[in-house]
């Protein structure tokens, strides 16, 4: 990287454009100058793009051709550590530089000028009629509690014209404002008198405030049992972090935990931290974007894309319930968030601290070897005890046709509703039936371009592809043998068992959490507040309900079918169903009330099940590490997945044929390839797809001899290939 780090107005400067180029493009400095990292407009072709000041130019063609920077944006240079990590991520996932820059650009009106700006928030007034649009507009107001909204982004999000938001400004229903378009945010303190904690938590919160002081890089595993208080834990870690003048980020796996994750923090540090998701607004993001490069956020809870904000002095990075499956970005850049934070704070000497109850083997592994420091927390905090697990064996339960809930968690749940307590109801599936089938030829209801069943959601009446979002009505008619009436619902998905739920206990109040059934993340957290304040008396939820929620009148955990995981042949499948299962069951008895978690299956004497219910944790770790260790597989081992689309499935083939014929580079390091096959789902949104899959020993350098595989490769058409480091899920 070059050591200049100001370029004279008509020097050359070598620019990275957000564009899908394969180099960096040269142009002329403008007048006044500009900094190495300096983020620029720049023109290519008719279209103005933006770009950052990556070095000198190539110098490669004629100076007088050279067009200029158009000018340089208002915010602080991107630092030479977020370049360094741009281009390792860029190096690790075979990712281009164009796209990694986007992920660190995903804010609007990054080069609006500072200035004053119109926004509005809830007035006093009534409107003297109501109309369908208005009421969208107040409700959209209502839906994000008080939050400001320029008068355009206000009319996007209710979809209703200008004019009416500005009946509705005259009316007084909405008050118009003045405000600097990006503000600092308010000053966290430290100091402020955190919860007192036990005599292990202290021990770990003290382990890892001398770490954040060190001032140097490492990466903490922070193990505590569900409801153990690692929160408490690692705030403790922020304080410090904070005290040191640093900034810190904490990264959650579903942004419904951000409302209660939010109010702790605020309870602590007296203030509000920033926050970076797919729920807040343009505007927020803005401001979050350029305050986090000024240094003016001292702590943002973000989803996993957070990890790109351009941090000005990044001292730590929490990444909680650090085994979730979603920090895996699986469309786009495929990257882990886990492991990028890892790598972040190793550009920036920051600490790490991976939070989990049920960590990831990858991270027990590196704790085992030694790699990462562990701390572990083995109690839960104050009067709560960890629920007891049983299992409800469903061979000898008597339970009818087309009903899911056994006898003896029905009883249970009755139990409950006696006592005042709340019971929760968990099954892994979306929707009313994951398949649609014709009692009379037997055919089931597919996506028209996915290979996928069509799934019934009955609250929507239509049936979904979970792959392409497709939809369609639920046919009378079967579309194969044209015979009416004979269309039945197969299996359960979170609704229908609402609907069992429903008429067992008619007089219950029952709660969904399911993340197709909320029009949007606020509504959804707006949901689960109630639910914790004692509004629902049995709640049925799907894959959401296990991260980290707190339900303080919870006692009862039922798992409807606790072997839908176990089946298939991901090599994670052992592992993440014990991890869900301990997770889901962790939600029962959090305060002073005790809980129980009972698992239904079929399969009581199945090894994780066995292992779920001993509570013997590392007996599980080592087994499925001896497992993995013997076939020579992640953590132990390196793997790699090479999807092929399109949409004629022959050229995808060739295509794959093709590079299986010429894996000389992978053979080279000792590189087994599996494939190509047909992808388990052959077919998303009209283009066939096809898998290689590249296995090799713990040491070798993979995306080396990747990226010369699949160089000379010049694709052809609709054709598309995608490289996926360390894949996660193999559909």
């Amino acid at each position: 990287m070059s050591g200049q780090e100001f370029f004279q107005a008509g020097e050359r400067v070598g620019v990275l454009t957000t564009q899908p180029l394969d180099r960096l493009l040269d142009y002329r400095a403008p007048e006044g100058g500009c900094f190495l990292g300096a983020y620029v407009e720049v023109p290519l072709g008719p279209r103005k793009v933006l770009g950052v000041v990556w070095g000198p130019g190539a110098g490669d063609f004629d100076s007088a051709r050279l067009r200029s920077v158009i000018r340089v944006l208002d915010v602080a240079p991107m630092r030479s550590e977020m370049r360094r990590f741009l281009g390792k991520a860029a190096d690790y996932t075979l990712t281009p530089m164009p796209a990694m820059l986007r992920l660190a650009t995903r804010a609007p009106g990054l080069g609006d000028p500072p200035s004053m700006r119109k926004i509005l928030r809830r007035g006093e007034g009534v409107p003297d009629r109501m109309t369908e649009a208005r009421t969208r507009v107040l409700e959209v107001m209502a839906q994000y509690g008080g939050l400001a909204f320029t008068p355009r982004e206000l009319a996007d999000m209710a979809d209703v014209t200008p004019s009416v938001v500005k009946g509705l400004v005259k009316q007084g229903a909405l008050r118009e404002e003045e405000a600097p378009r990006d503000l600092p945010y308010p000053h966290l303190d430290p100091e402020l008198p955190g919860k007192e904690l036990t005599e292990d938590q202290a021990g770990a919160a003290a382990v890892l405030e001398e770490a954040v002081q060190s001032g140097r890089y490492g990466t903490t595993l922070l193990k505590g049992v569900t409801g153990s208080g690692k929160t408490e834990v690692y705030l403790e870690a922020v304080a410090a972090c904070l005290r040191a003048g640093r900034q810190a980020l904490v990264l959650l796996p579903e942004i419904a935990l951000t409302a209660e994750f939010l109010t702790r923090v605020e309870a602590r540090f007296g203030a509000r931290p920033a926050e970076w998701h797919s729920g807040a607004t343009m505007t927020e993001r803005r401001r979050v974007w350029k305050m986090v490069g000024q240094g003016a956020a001292q702590l943002v809870i973000g989803a996993r894309s957070a990890l790109f904000l351009p941090f000005r002095d990044l001292g730590l990075i929490i990444v909680d319930e650090e085994h979730d499956t979603s920090y895996k970005q699986e469309d786009g850049v495929l990257y882990n968030a886990r492991d990028m934070a890892v790598l972040r704070a190793a550009m920036c000497s920051a600490q790490v601290v991976l939070a989990s109850a049920t960590p990831s083997l990858e991270s027990w592994a590196n704790a085992e070897a030694g790699k990462y420091t562990r701390l572990d927390l083995t109690s839960r905090f104050g009067a709560s005890v960890l629920p007891d697990m049983r299992a409800v064996d469903m061979r000898s339960e008597d339970l009818l046709p087309s009903t899911w809930i056994s006898p003896t968690l029905k009883q249970a749940m009755k139990l409950r509703m006696e006592r005042g307590e709340q019971s929760l109801l968990f099954l892994n599936r979306r929707g009313f039936a994951p398949v649609t089938i014709c009692r009379a030829c037997g055919a089931q209801v597919a996506c028209d371009h996915c290979d996928a069943r069509m799934v019934e959601h009955r609250f929507m009446k239509r049936l979904m592809c979970h792959q392409c979002g497709e939809t369609k009505p639920v046919p009378e008619v079967c579309p194969s043998c044209e015979v009416e009436g004979k269309m039945a619902p197969v299996g359960p998905g979170i609704e229908r068992l609402a609907e069992e739920a429903t008429s067992l206990f008619p007089e219950a109040r029952i709660a969904v959490l399911s993340s197709d059934l909320f029009g949007s993340a606020r509504a959804l957290k707006s949901r689960i507040e109630e639910i914790a304040k004692g509004e629902a008396d049995i709640i049925l939820g799907t894959q959401l309900v296990a991260k980290g929620h707190n339900f303080p009148l919870l006692t009862l955990v039922g798992v409807i079918d606790a072997d839908l995981g176990l089946q298939g042949s991901d090599l994670r499948a052992a592992e993440r169903t014990f991890q869900l299962m301990r997770q889901v069951a962790g939600r029962a008895g959090r305060a002073e009330r005790p809980g129980e978690a009972l698992m239904q299956t079929f399969q009581p004497e199945h090894p994780v099940i066995r292992a779920i219910l001993s509570g013997d944790e590392e007996s599980f770790w080592k087994a499925e590490a001896a497992e993995r260790q013997a076939a020579g597989v992640p953590p132990y081992g390196r793997m790699a997945g090479i999807i092929l689309s399109g949409p004629d499935l022959a050229a995808v083939f060739d295509l794959g044929n093709a590079m299986a014929r010429n894996d000389g580079p992978l053979r080279q390091i000792g590189a087994q390839l599996f494939g190509p096959a047909p992808a388990p789902i052959a077919r998303v949104r009209g283009r066939h797809r096809v898998r290689l899959l590249v296995k090799a020993a713990k040491g070798v350098p993979l995306q080396d001899a990747i990226g010369r595989w699949i160089a000379p490769l010049r694709l052809k058409g609709d054709l598309r290939l995608s490289v996926d480091i360390d894949p996660q899920s193999f559909y």
